[in-house]
């Protein structure tokens, strides 16, 4: 009888198990690989629409024209950005745009502050229902309430001015459902300790409460800038056809009726590259908080 020494035995059963866990982790390494590859081709359909933009904008009249397209410009040029500041006030539409979105965003982001503090952590006769009813506005489309709000900015004698783009959109049930369900996840302790101690419930709000929410806050602001910043309806209702006051994404509007034809494609698309640049510096700034808000909103909310 042929017998097996322990060593034999114990180096039989390792390698036995080495080549079990290596067809174990085979299926695992495909299906990392393939998940990979689908992440690879999502953020490429993602991308591509502004890569294709940039390109655009860079290059010559001709090329824009080639059928079959082409992809990478030989002959790069910056005319298309300088004919954009010839055909329209650049400076002034950008200074527009900016206060325009970061007058409403800051608005946005302090009464949805507060309001969310409210509805998270006070006790009143009907919360629930006003904010159902808060909750029940987000469904309706924006141009429902698009006439009702240019009588009021009329009455208000907002009509023509930034004023009436900025004061209807200094509130937000977006904003506020946001931020509470963020606030819902700070512990009532700490504002009881807060309270004791004698600070007042704005100190709580904006020294306590609105350093735990930060990645919310900053969700919150990235959300409402590139919202405000892309406005169009809005502002093209309220300002009616004074150009002094009109946003950037109105004066592109104006740059696309000004080339009256696909041959000025790249002035088009140089347009829209700098009319994108600050949102997308405003993300890359706000990026982390960004993520962290969405990966944390399935959790911190009740």
């Amino acid at each position: 009888m042929t017998t097996t020494s322990p060593g034999t035995t114990q180096a039989g059963t390792t390698k036995a198990g080495t080549t079990a866990a290596g067809r174990a982790e085979a299926p695992g390494t495909a299906r990392r690989g393939v998940l990979q590859l689908v992440l690879i081709i999502s953020c490429f359909v993602s991308i591509f629409p502004i890569l294709w933009m940039l390109l655009t904008s860079v290059k010559t009249q001709q090329e824009t024209l080639v059928s079959p397209p082409v992809w990478i410009p030989t002959h790069p040029t910056l005319d298309s950005y300088r004919r954009v500041a010839d055909s329209i006030d650049l400076g002034s539409s950008f200074l527009n745009s900016l206060i325009i979105a970061v007058c409403c965003t800051i608005g946005v982001v302090v009464t949805s502050l507060l309001a969310g503090y409210v509805f998270a952590k006070k006790r009143f006769r009907g919360r629930g229902l006003l904010f159902a009813v808060m909750i029940a506005t987000m469904f309706l489309p924006p141009i429902v309430t698009l006439i009702p709000l240019y009588r009021i900015a009329s009455a208000l004698g907002l009509h023509g001015s930034l004023l009436g783009i900025i004061v209807p959109n200094l509130a937000n049930a977006f904003g506020i459902f946001l931020l509470r369900q963020f606030i819902v996840g700070v512990p009532d302790e700490l504002l009881e300790a807060a309270r004791l101690e004698g600070c007042s419930e704005f100190r709580i709000v904006f020294r306590i409460v609105a350093p735990v929410i930060t990645p919310a806050l900053a969700a919150l602001t990235l959300f409402s800038f590139v919202y405000y910043w892309q406005s169009y309806l809005w502002p093209l209702t309220v300002l009616g056809g004074d150009k002094s006051a009109s946003p950037i994404v109105l004066s592109l509007s104006q740059l696309l009726s000004y080339t009256g034809s696909a041959q000025n494609t790249g002035l088009v698309m140089a347009g829209a590259s700098l009319a994108v640049l600050p949102p997308l510096v405003l993300f890359v700034f706000l990026q982390r908080y960004f993520v962290n808000s969405i990966a944390n909103s399935g959790i911190t909310g009740q």
